[in-house]
């Protein structure tokens, strides 16, 4: 019995490794979910190289068959040229051995080449050679977020009468968006007792450029907030330095930044170009802060010193106020359309529930929305609600 049983016992132990396999492999996706991902992947990639095509030449071509061979090479060229120079040659050696394979044998054995082989043995040592530098990329770039990720409080701070939540979701492994949530350590001229600062920045543009800005946004935002120095003094500080270092007006940066009174509940706020926040009251009400001015470093305003208004409101038991960056009202679904401000007000409109509640519920729906399709910008959102 016990040698009829082995090769069932081996025959499960191959299924199980298989199973092992595979779901380490597909981290535990389903079919359906992994060719939706495969989709949204290559009609990423397929976007990254299509900018490289002289499609306005290409579609100048009478013939239709002319109009496909020249897309493909325009395709073929751009995907190239992302190439090292060493890589490109192998890379058009290994592609001329296999749709060509000459058949050369020698002389002395007669014995065939198979230059097909070799030229799939060549694409291998390419694909090789790509993965190991987007492992060696990747590890830098999750270096760079833990990084990023002490830049930003990593729980929101407890402060009675205050429910507070954020979240992030960064379209690349690093951000250019910022948020932040902290008591002041000195106090304001004005403010008689303690006062809380909340901040939602949106750097233009994506990934590591982005990131670094974002991170001397935060440092330069930390050490003007520990002086004694008003809102609007803060925001004078910000877009001096934000000009000085934004390329030229490249790297803008978006912001929303609020200063609130814990004994009066009163809110000063100034919107630098930023999505207009919501405010909704207790009673329903929506409202929008929308005073300020533009965003920070444009440079149009380089000669000149711009004065950012500042905006005023109360803030009562019940209200809630939602920030965000434009990831979250500009997230594609699949077939392009944006999630847009309707979808987010009706939504923020009709939860009710903590602040962390609310701010799940949004994320939820934004990712229901945009289902496959592959991020584009950074998502980010504040929920602050006053309990008492």
């Amino acid at each position: 019995m016990a040698k009829s049983s082995a090769p069932g016992e081996r025959s499960k132990g191959v299924i199980r490794n298989v199973r092992d396999f595979w779901a380490r492999v597909t981290e535990g996706l389903k079919m359906g979910q992994l060719w939706g991902e495969f989709k949204s992947e290559a009609r990423s990639s397929y976007g990254l190289y299509s900018k490289d095509v002289d499609w306005d030449a290409i579609g100048r071509e009478k013939s239709k068959f002319k109009k496909v061979l020249f897309a493909a090479w325009g395709l073929f060229q751009a995907m190239l040229m992302k190439l090292s120079p060493a890589r490109r040659v192998l890379l058009i050696i290994a592609l001329v051995l296999i749709v060509i394979h000459p058949d050369i044998r020698t002389n002395s054995s007669n014995a065939e080449i198979n230059f097909e082989a070799l030229g799939a043995a060549i694409l291998f040592v390419l694909l090789a050679l790509e993965l190991a530098d987007r492992v060696t990329m990747k590890r830098d770039l999750e270096i760079a977020r833990e990084i990023q990720q002490w830049l930003v409080p990593a729980r929101a701070p407890e402060i009675p009468g205050m429910d507070i939540a954020f979240a992030t979701r960064p379209q690349n492994t690093v951000a250019g968006d910022y948020y932040d949530a902290f008591l002041r350590p000195v106090p304001v001229a004005g403010v008689a007792g303690p006062s809380l600062l909340i901040a939602v920045a949106d750097v233009a543009g994506k990934s590591v450029p982005a990131a670094l800005l974002m991170a001397t946004f935060q440092a330069s935002l930390r050490a003007l907030a520990a002086t004694a120095a008003s809102l609007d003094e803060i925001v004078e500080g910000l877009e001096r330095y934000a000009r000085a270092h934004s390329l030229e007006g490249l790297r803008f940066t978006t912001a929303f930044l609020a200063e609130i009174d814990l004994n009066t509940r009163g809110m000063t706020y100034v919107n630098c170009g930023h999505n207009d926040p919501i405010l909704r009251r207790s009673s329903g009400q929506i409202e929008r802060l929308t005073t300020g001015g533009p965003p920070l470093g444009l440079p149009a305003f380089t000669d000149n010193e711009l004065a950012y208004l500042s905006g005023r409101t109360q803030l009562m038991p019940g209200d809630l106020l939602f920030v965000f960056t434009d990831g979250v009202v500009e997230a594609v679904n699949e077939t392009g359309e944006e999630y847009r401000e309707e979808r987010l007000l009706w939504c923020v409109n009709s939860i009710t529930g903590s602040a962390a509640d609310v701010l799940s519920r949004v994320m939820t729906e934004v990712n229901t929305f945009v289902g496959y399709a592959r991020q584009h910008d950074d998502i980010t959102a504040l929920v602050l609600r006053v309990t008492g």
